[in-house]
């Protein structure tokens, strides 16, 4: 149950957003089935607000909260949480967080934007209301889910300073609300995290071929791919016929299969659709592992690709690579298609699967490249 709070008497919105201690664009963008056609809102008027704001409620004269508040858990020494993200994430806990954010900051926007091979939702966040419009996603690839965690964490932080009128790193979370509308899949692949952490689902009619693919190893610790042995990073149409040529696997496979065709499989349609839809600004694919970020591709990127991945590099710490020979993934596809910026993040340093106790090495390097996103 979100936050909910009523007027006790007819208040305006620039009083009601003084008194919560919040900016009045995240009362409105929480209440986007109001009308707030003019200042004033009338007394009786039930309304959600971001979870922190309940902490100025008590004995409040202008409103009273009307439901209860969310447990909190801890987190560490420094202080407590509703919403703990710096964990491992499969399909089932992600959609419990989101749920759970979605409770936290009534504000931000879910939609189902497809669902993977075995029906699992595929889920996209939206935040803000500016018209510099950039897209972010993690977890294409299965044995690469710490990237999930990573940007969950990223996404709580960012949230949680805005509420609280803090700066993230140095910058004006509302200046970034305002200016930047983020779109944000955090799992691209849920069937296939699922399988890397959790191993073959029970009752799956691909059990068989699973095992079959894996060599009937249980462990699958090393799967990329989606649950049909498809690498969904080699599914996207630009120069798709010259990585099926070479790749490896002429089969389904744990990992580097293209498929039999471009965009064949529902994950990778999902975020091409979505991106048609939305003609973003820019796009960030996160992956790992080798703290570089590639931004080129045959050389259809625009000028501004090259000043933005200065910064990220700056930031980071992590090495700009322009050129690499690779065709058919989802960046690729997007810089081929639509002369914008795109980049594939490659988070942290070592072997995949990375190890989780890298995850606040990898968060303190990459968050500059989350913000800057934002803001460059």
């Amino acid at each position: 149950m979100m936050t909910i709070i009523r007027t006790k008497k007819e208040i305006s919105l620039n009083l009601l957003a003084k008194h919560l201690e919040i900016k009045k664009e995240l009362i409105i963008d929480s209440n986007v089935n109001k009308k707030f056609e003019t200042d004033i809102i009338e007394a009786n008027t039930q309304l959600s607000i971001p979870y922190n704001c309940e902490l100025v409620l008590e004995n409040s004269e202008l409103v009273e909260l009307m439901n209860k508040s969310l447990p909190r858990v801890h987190e560490n020494s420094q202080r407590d949480t509703i919403l703990y993200t710096k964990k491992p994430y499969d399909s089932e806990s992600l959609y419990k967080d989101i749920d759970l954010l979605l409770k936290i900051y009534p504000f931000v926007k879910k939609e189902i934007i497809g669902h993977s091979v075995l029906g699992s939702p595929l889920i996209e966040l939206t935040i803000g209301k500016g018209h510099k419009k950039v897209h972010m996603n993690g977890s294409f690839h299965a044995n690469e889910w710490i990237t999930t965690s990573i940007m969950m964490h990223w996404l709580s932080d960012y949230l949680g300073a805005l509420v609280k009128g803090e700066q993230f790193a140095g910058h004006d979370c509302l200046s970034l609300y305002k200016d930047t509308t983020l779109s944000f899949v955090p799992m691209v692949n849920p069937d296939g995290v699922d399988l890397v952490l959790n191993g073959v689902p029970n009752h799956s009619e691909y059990k068989a071929s699973l095992y079959k693919m894996n060599d009937e190893s249980l462990d699958f610790s090393q799967w990329k791919a989606n649950i049909r042995g498809i690498d969904l990073n080699n599914q996207y149409p630009v120069n798709w016929e010259i990585e099926k040529e070479r790749k490896e696997p002429k089969s389904p496979a744990p990992r580097d299969y293209p498929g039999d065709g471009p965009l064949t499989e529902p994950e990778a349609i999902a975020l091409a659709e979505l991106v048609k839809k939305h003609g973003f600004d820019r796009v960030l694919a996160f992956h790992t592992q080798g703290e570089e970020i590639y931004w080129g591709y045959l050389r259809k990127e625009p000028e501004e690709a090259g000043r933005i991945v200065n910064e990220f590099e700056r930031l980071s710490g992590y090495k700009a690579v322009r050129d690499i020979d690779s065709h058919a993934g989802f960046r690729d596809w997007y810089v081929n298609e639509w002369r914008k910026p795109g980049f594939t993040v490659e988070l942290g340093f070592g072997q995949n699967p990375l190890p989780f106790s890298q995850f606040d090495e990898i968060y303190r390097k990459s968050k500059g490249i989350f913000l800057s996103a934002l803001y460059m």
